[in-house]
């Protein structure tokens, strides 16, 4: 098939369904077209024959351990004895063909597939959770590869976007409006001792508010974990890129979060005594490669084994259900993380869609922003029936007023919008929240954030529980 007609069948999908598009409503044939005409990589579900229920046990398994261990191998000789049956001149080996050889939390693998019949021959076995393509993207999306990327600083900054507080930092507009009372709320907490997740495009090392000022002004005492999982190479040995972000994207949810309140003028983040684990798990907010999708996977799985980490904040996505990402979602919901992901920031092609992935899940808390009217979506923001919550975050006067937070570097703050900037508000709220009993439960938490919502106890089949109050919900 050619892209030009997997992409209509796709886009016709998600008209129709007004969700996600599945892989596994794809035929073998979509499967085969859309792995060769990306990079061949395909994620590879397993499970020992007859095993149930995997999706609450999956974060307790054992995949070292037979029988988990034997499956694996078994399917990874099958993939490259077929392969080197199919075409002999190759002569693969298995460490030609996977990708991730030392996997050691979840049961799926990463493995190039070159033939339509080796698909078919995979989707019949008992072992086989998902086969999916994993570096297929629609060719609209794909030609936006630096997606939510271009981050600088404010060359005019209105006055009225925002407060100043001592020690001379700056309140985003947005924090104050009456439904969300962010400044109301640091009188009893302003996050110390949680722990937030970003899974995002890293941070800027450029930015002197996300490294060696993280502890400066009034926040102190605090520890800041900078990551990757993201690797530009698909081979065995290549390596992760670091944690330095090329595109802007995570350091300005870094900030949204996290910003000290410092002198100098920058912008604060909501949850300025939190710590921040931050990892660059993308190149951008749209997890549409191979390397994407490992990357996020790989940093919920370790940010899920960081006891301290309580929250995380997703402000990416794809129109696409990635069943190796989900494993990593599941794993981590398993073990009593709160979850924000961000329910969609429109380009050209989404413009009409509804909430993306990983937002649809039952396991995450979808978010996304409103204008200050409070009945208007953002102009870019996607909503629907998964929202669970939304933050104000743009006039409704001017489109081009966002919320303000962190640039690449300096002082002087940059504009930043869409359901991206909602998420990370609200991952900073949920952490307020957390701080003031650290030993709450995960539902307790999220029962004091709908409580404090403008909705509850109604729930909006577009805005959830509406915006939340974060003064009334730190009481």
């Amino acid at each position: 098939m050619t892209q030009t007609e997997m992409d209509q069948i796709v886009e016709e999908t998600l008209h129709r369904t007004n969700t996600v598009f599945y892989w596994s409503d794809a035929s073998d044939r979509m499967l085969w077209s859309a792995s060769v005409r990306s990079d061949s990589m395909m994620s590879l579900g397993y499970q020992p024959a007859g095993f149930e229920n995997l999706n609450e046990v999956i974060h307790e398994i054992d995949v070292a351990a037979a029988p988990w261990s034997d499956v694996r191998q078994r399917l990874i000789d099958f993939v490259v004895s077929e392969t080197n049956k199919e075409f002999p001149g190759l002569k693969v080996t298995a460490q030609d063909l996977v990708a991730n050889p030392e996997e050691a939390y979840l049961p799926t693998i990463d493995i190039k597939i070159f033939s339509q019949h080796i698909i078919e021959q995979l989707r019949g076995m008992e072992e086989v959770r998902y086969i999916e393509p994993m570096g297929y993207g629609i060719a609209t999306l794909e030609s936006r590869s630096d997606a939510g990327c271009g981050v600088s600083a404010a060359s005019n900054l209105n006055s009225a976007d925002f407060t100043t507080v001592s020690p001379n930092a700056k309140i985003p507009w947005n924090f104050s409006h009456p439904t969300m009372n962010v400044p109301g709320a640091w009188s009893r907490s302003t996050g110390r001792g949680i722990k937030v997740a970003l899974l995002d495009t890293g941070t800027s090392p450029s930015q002197s508010k996300l490294g060696g000022a993280f502890n400066s002004g009034q926040s102190s005492g605090r520890t800041l974990q900078r990551l990757g999982t993201h690797v530009s190479g698909w081979w065995w040995w290549a390596s992760n890129d670091g944690p330095d972000d090329d595109c802007g994207h995570g350091t300005q949810m870094a900030g949204l979060i996290a910003a000290p309140r410092s002198s100098g003028g920058s912008s604060l983040g909501v949850a300025y005594n939190c710590d921040l684990r931050a990892y660059r798990a993308t190149t951008d907010v749209i997890i549409n490669s191979s390397s994407e999708k490992q990357g996020v996977r790989d940093a919920l799985v370790n940010g899920a084994n960081d006891g301290a980490v309580r929250i995380f904040s997703m402000s990416i996505g794809d129109v696409f259900f990635s069943s190796t990402v989900a494993d990593g979602v599941r794993y981590a919901y398993n073990r009593g993380k709160l979850l924000f992901s961000a329910a969609g920031t429109s380009t050209t092609f989404t413009s009409w869609y509804g909430v993306i992935f990983p937002a649809t899940m039952a396991e995450t808390v979808a978010v996304t922003g409103i204008r200050d009217n409070l009945t208007q979506r953002c102009n870019t923001c996607h909503d629907g029936p998964q929202v669970d919550f939304v933050a104000v975050m743009q006039r409704a006067s001017n489109t081009d007023r966002t919320s303000l937070t962190l640039a690449l570097s300096g002082d002087q703050p940059a504009y930043v919008g869409g359901s991206s900037a909602a998420t990370a508000t609200t991952a900073g709220i949920a952490a307020l929240v957390w701080a003031t009993n650290p030993g709450q439960s995960r539902t307790q938490v999220m029962n004091r954030l709908k409580a404090a919502s403008s909705n509850f106890p109604n729930r909006d089949n577009n805005f959830g529980w509406g915006t939340i109050n974060a003064a009334l919900a730190v009481q």
